[in-house]
This record gives structure tokens, C-alpha cells and sequence, in this order.
């Protein structure tokens, strides 16, 4: 069965989400309290309602607990985001990603039951950083804790080199779990591999122990 979506908030954040699903020819409701917010989504979204999510009635009278996952975007009240969320997990709703302001927030978020919470603002903030840093550095994903993946364009320092003889995982603490190299993705790479110019290393490691890695091994 098709998966149904429901996003609450439709600022930039929850905006964003609502586009991409419906690129992905996803199901998708757009809720938001904001009637000139959600009159903007009547042509993209599946259906957009106007309504305020921290009315438990409104959350069952819109039939969210039988939503595959709703997502609680809203970015200007964080008393709202919470109670929205705690209701949200109160009627059943299966997942619940949420976008939280800032730590406390998210803490918060975490205990009252929230499936996955995110931090778009902050996670931006460390993917520019690590691009100004290093231009190696092409993406960057962080995990939860502190723990991320980070995909490094190959240096003058590891060309050449093999995993082995490089032993990453040892001199710094972090994982190379696949390399693209041209149109090919090698999961699990033999440490006997050599690695070449333009090469893509996908590595997986805690915050200090990457950036170690890219200050050493990067420049």
C-alpha cells in the first residue's frame, strides 16, 4: 500500500519536505495554522488544511493516527511543536520526525516520545564549516550523537596509497565503508585497494576523529 505523509508547518523547513515528496509522487497532507501558508501548497500538496495541531480533537478529526508519518515542522513556537508532538504519539501516529530549535528542545523532543528529531539549522551550520575547512570535504551527514558520515574527495595524501597501508581505522578512529569511484560505488572496499585521484571516500567516524582526519590527511 502507498505510504501516507502529513507534514505540520509549512515554513521553509516543513515547505521543503512537502515538495520533495510530492516529487516523489508521495501522498502527502499540508497542515499548517496559517491560511496564507497553506494556500500556497493547494496546488502541491495531496490536500493542505488550515488548523491548529494543538487541539487533540483537530488531530483526530483529521484522522493523523493513521498516517504512516507525520512530520512536525513548525519553526516559531516550540510549546507548539512539543505539545503537537506529545499528542501526536498519544492518538498512535507511528512515526514522528520533528525539527527542533535547539538542544533543549530536542531533549525534550526526545523524551516525550519523538521517532527521529532533526536539527536542520545546526546540521547546515557544521556541513558549511567543514566545507570551508577542507575542499575535500563534498557532503556531510550527521548520524545522531556523534557519529556522521562524511564524503571526501581523494587527496594528494592518499592517492596511490592502500587502504591498508593508509590504516585509517587505526590512526584515527574512522571507517572507510565505500568508495565511488566513476560510476561505480565499491561497499566494503578490500583494504588491499589503491586509491586514485577522484576517488570519493565515504567514511564514517565521531566529530573529533574526523576532523582529525581532515586536518592531517585533507590538506
Amino acid at each position: 500500500m502507498k505510504k501516507e505523509f502529513a507534514v505540520i508547518g509549512l515554513g521553509r523547513f516543513g515547505g521543503s519536505i512537502v515538495d520533495e515528496l510530492r516529487e516523489m509522487d508521495v501522498d502527502v497532507l499540508a497542515i499548517d495554522i496559517n491560511a496564507e501558508r497553506v494556500k500556497d501548497f493547494q496546488d502541491i500538496a495531496t490536500e493542505s488544511v488550515i488548523a491548529d495541531t494543538t487541539e487533540e480533537q483537530v488531530l483526530n478529526d483529521l484522522g493523523l493516527r493513521n498516517f504512516d508519518h507525520v512530520v512536525v515542522a513548525i519553526g516559531d513556537n516550540i510549546q507548539s511543536s512539543i505539545l503537537t508532538t506529545l499528542l501526536l504519539k498519544d492518538i498512535g501516529v507511528k512515526k514522528v520526525t520533528v525539527k527542533a530549535q535547539s538542544t533543549y528542545h530536542a531533549r525534550v523532543l526526545d523524551k516525550i516520545g519523538a521517532d527521529f528529531v532533526v536539527h536542520p539549522e545546526r546540521d547546515m551550520g557544521r556541513r558549511i564549516a567543514h566545507k570551508l575547512v577542507s575542499n575535500s570535504v563534498l557532503d556531510y551527514l550527521e548520524l545522531g550523537g556523534e557519529y556522521s558520515v562524511v564524503e571526501y574527495l581523494a587527496s594528494e595524501k592518499l592517492i596511490g596509497r592502500s587502504i591498508l597501508a593508509l590504516d585509517i581505522r587505526a590512526e584515527f578512529g574512522i571507517s572507510i565503508i565505500a568508495i565511488k569511484r566513476d560510476d561505480d560505488i565499491i561497499v566494503s572496499p578490500d583494504p588491499s585497494l589503491k586509491i586514485l585521484a577522484a576517488d570519493v571516500l565515504i567514511t564514517i567516524g565521531n566529530e573529533e576523529d574526523l576532523t582529525g582526519f581532515e586536518k592531517k590527511m585533507m590538506e
